[in-house]
């Protein structure tokens, strides 16, 4: 038995929409319930596994591009490809996780944790692969495993962060999550340099060996099997919001999730705002080439992404519960924006470096865990997690074919053109997602309400 089983569940919280009105209405205000236990218990713990977790993969991530593209001779289109998979990898079994999450056990819980678990599980099992791949097809086929794992926790972790909570303060609640998420993002990185310098010796990139990679790898298979030691112990199976009275959902009612006019749009702009979103790694090579950083300080380029990202984080989940989430999230790629016309112009030195990273991490700060909120608030409690992969699933897929059209371009006319064009394609983006996201909405009695299941009917026979 697990110490998180042996804690008391509350009861449901009765559910209420703040992002089920227009763009331009606000939520409704929270009530004086609402405001004590914003962050419950749950949600603490899977911040702390997440934390633990990005600890892990940060260390890889960090030091990858680096090693991969100057110390192995991987093109700019082949790194394109590389980063891809990451992407497109996790975007395939998304839905086949967040749909396995909905299922109910014999004790009438949804399997949420137990999904997650087998991926954080999968992800911890592909670290120490790492020390016995030397060649590019092979790292990109342990990266493809660590993203399959990663796609199968993603929308298990978030419902049960949405269930936890109660509606009117989700954004708060991704907000934390999402910065204990970022202060992991924060010190992986910092880990990864000072594990390479502690093993001596030059870079790979400049001549060196590849030991001091391996103790990276080492050190990052340590940290990623303690994630899920926290998470077998301290996540509980139950949640307020999980009603074990509700009917299973089938996988053709979970596929129809997009009947859902709140749901179809939020993804709609997904996947357009993904279209243009340039890869943290390929943004980061653009930022130490463009702006003339030593390759020594590369692994701490995420530092100054993750520390904006770790401040703005709860502030802006507060915020997006007052004024809306589907604003804020247009308003943070209007800063990713921002951040693209500072790399393209002819600022350079570290003042550039650092405003740049800024905004970057503003970016993610008002878009990440905000797009989840808004996600939760538009699908019932029982398809959570189908929900949630929906749009994560389109968001991911859609970012996979930007990385692969940027390193097309990158390799054709240059980093700074390619950069020019997905800044201007995001431009015209954000302006459709807005247009999208301040239609009128349809009747209420044409919507179904997000806590009513969504019921397909088997298509009439025609008369003979």
């Amino acid at each position: 038995m697990y110490v998180a089983d042996s804690r008391s569940s509350k009861a449901p919280a009765a559910p209420t929409d703040a992002d089920a009105a227009p763009l331009g209405a606000a939520p409704a205000p929270a009530t004086g319930r609402a405001r004590r236990g914003a962050v419950p218990g749950a949600v603490l713990a899977l911040g702390t596994v997440s934390l633990v977790t990005d600890i892990s993969s940060e260390m890889v991530t960090a030091v990858l591009p680096l090693y991969l593209l100057t110390g192995l001779g991987l093109s700019p289109l082949g790194f394109g490809l590389l980063d891809g998979i990451q992407n497109g990898f996790s975007a395939l079994v998304r839905l086949v996780g967040g749909h396995l999450s909905d299922r109910r056990g014999r004790d009438g819980a949804a399997r949420h944790k137990a999904v997650a678990a087998v991926g954080y599980g999968l992800s911890a099992l592909c670290r120490p692969l790492l020390l016995f791949v030397h060649t590019v097809p092979l790292i990109g086929a342990v990266i493809a495993v660590d993203r399959t794992g990663k796609g199968l926790r993603t929308a298990p972790r978030d419902a049960m962060i949405s269930l936890a909570t109660e509606p009117a303060h989700r954004g708060r609640a991704f907000g934390v999550h999402r910065a204990m998420d970022t202060a992991g993002a924060l010190l992986g990185p910092l880990t990864a340099f000072l594990v390479l310098r502690l093993a001596g010796g030059p870079l790979l990139a400049d001549g060196g060996e590849r030991h001091g990679y391996d103790a990276v790898f080492t050190v990052s298979s340590c940290v990623a099997a303690l994630g899920v030691l926290i998470l077998l112990l301290f996540v509980p199976n139950r949640h307020q919001g999980d009603d074990a009275s509700a009917p299973a959902p089938s996988l053709r009612a979970s596929l129809t999730l997009l009947r859902l006019p709140g749901l179809r749009r939020l993804t709609l702009c997904a996947v357009l705002l993904g279209l243009t979103t340039v890869s943290d790694s390929f943004l980061y090579l653009l930022v130490q080439r463009r702006l003339d950083l030593p390759v020594d300080l590369f692994p701490l380029l995420p530092l100054g992404t993750a520390a904006a990202f770790l401040l703005l984080a709860v502030p802006l989940g507060a915020l997006a519960d007052r004024i809306g989430r589907h604003r804020l999230f247009l308003a943070g790629h209007g800063v990713l924006l921002l951040a693209y016309g500072l790399l393209l112009s002819p600022l350079r030195g570290l003042p550039a470096v650092l405003c740049v990273l800024a905004l970057h991490g503003a970016f993610y700060a008002a878009t990440d865990g905000v797009l989840a909120a808004a996600a939760a608030d538009a699908v019932p409690a029982e398809q959570r997690g189908a929900g949630l992969a929906l749009v994560g699933t389109g968001q991911a897929l859609a970012r996979f074919a930007c990385s692969l059209l940027f390193g097309a371009l990158w390799s054709a006319v240059g980093g700074s053109a390619a950069l020019g064009w997905s800044a201007g394609a995001l431009a015209l983006c954000v302006l459709g997602a807005a247009a999208v996201l301040r239609r009128s909405e349809p009747p209420a009695a044409a919507v179904p309400h997000p806590s009513e299941p969504v019921v397909v009917k088997p298509p009439e026979e025609k008369s003979r």
